[in-house]
């Protein structure tokens, strides 16, 4: 009886310094407990600098007369569209500020 405990001790000692070896040749992470680890999402490649390349340069970025010029257009569209009275409702006076006053 006392054999069979020495050798699956034995069993269970070379077992794991075979996966530690095989961890440490393949360069795999060992996690004898199985806990969650995040090593498999951290291990992929990451992809940031590929969707980037995919989108064009926008060159009116660096320009600032453009900026200029569309925040312009952009303003006095804003000012003829409140001159007709379909802006944007002021802070707080807008559909949503006028159900919760119903009440």
């Amino acid at each position: 009886m006392a054999t069979g405990g020495l050798k699956s001790m034995l069993v269970a000692a070379v077992s794991t310094g075979v996966t530690e070896a095989r961890a440490r040749i393949f360069g795999h992470i060992l996690n004898p407990t199985g806990q969650r680890s995040a090593h498999k999402i951290l291990r992929k490649k990451l992809i940031g600098e590929k969707v980037a390349q995919w989108y064009p340069y926008d060159i009116k970025k660096d320009d600032r007369r453009i900026m200029a010029m569309e925040e312009q257009e952009r303003l006095s569209k804003l000012e003829m569209l409140k001159r007709r009275g379909k802006g944007p409702p002021k802070k707080g006076q807008g559909r949503r500020a006028a159900k919760r006053n119903k009440k």
